[in-house]
C-alpha cells in the first residue's frame, strides 16, 4: 500500500487551522488576564478609599503627598 503524499497546500491548511486555534486560546487567556488586572485595580482603589476614610488626614494633606516627586 503507497503512502499518500501531502500536498503542500494541506500542510498550509492545516498549520493555519492551528494558528487559529493557539490565537482563541491567546486571546481568552489574555480576556482572563485583563479581567484579573482590572478586579485587582478595583480592590486597590477600595482599599485606598477605605484608608482614606478611616485617616486623620485632609484631602488637600494626601493630595499633596501624592502629588510631590
Amino acid at each position: 500500500m503507497a503512502r499518500r503524499v501531502i500536498t503542500i497546500d494541506e500542510k498550509i491548511e492545516k498549520q493555519t487551522a492551528e494558528v487559529t486555534k493557539a490565537k482563541k486560546k491567546y486571546d481568552e487567556e489574555l480576556d482572563k488576564l485583563n479581567t484579573l488586572i482590572e478586579k485587582k485595580k478595583e480592590m486597590e482603589s477600595k482599599e485606598l478609599l477605605e484608608a482614606f476614610s478611616k485617616s486623620s488626614r485632609t484631602y488637600s494633606e494626601i493630595m499633596d503627598f501624592l502629588n510631590t516627586k
